[in-house]
């Protein structure tokens, strides 16, 4: 008689499944949520302002008038840049830190 390879016999894979089909579902529920979600980031003290989605859409730059300088645009320039990129690294902060809250810290590459 062949010896059954996994411990706890095939309920215990059962089990395995259903836990991995509800962290499925689990994800896709929270990726849709997430998507929705925006994240703001600033530069220059305030001087800029970037706000994105959980998709990585950018869907706002704000800039404050003062800073505004016809002899200093690569200065403006720079700080819609570094804006604009700090709120698609916050982007990325969320949903890694959603993910993890679903997986419980698992690596699973790939997945997002």
């Amino acid at each position: 008689m062949a010896k059954n390879k996994f411990p706890g016999g095939m309920g215990n894979m059962n089990n395995m499944m259903k836990q991995v089909q509800k962290m499925q579902a689990d994800m896709q529920k929270m990726q849709a949520e997430v998507q929705e979600r925006q994240v703001e980031a600033t530069s220059g003290g305030g001087a800029v302002t970037a706000i994105a989605t959980g998709k990585k859409e950018l869907i706002s730059v704000k800039i404050n008038p003062e800073v505004v300088d016809e002899d200093d645009v690569e200065m403006l320039e720079d700080l819609v840049l570094a804006a604009v990129n700090e709120a698609l690294r916050k982007a990325d902060e969320m949903v890694s830190a959603e993910m993890a809250k679903i997986t419980g810290g698992m690596n699973l590459p790939g997945m997002f």
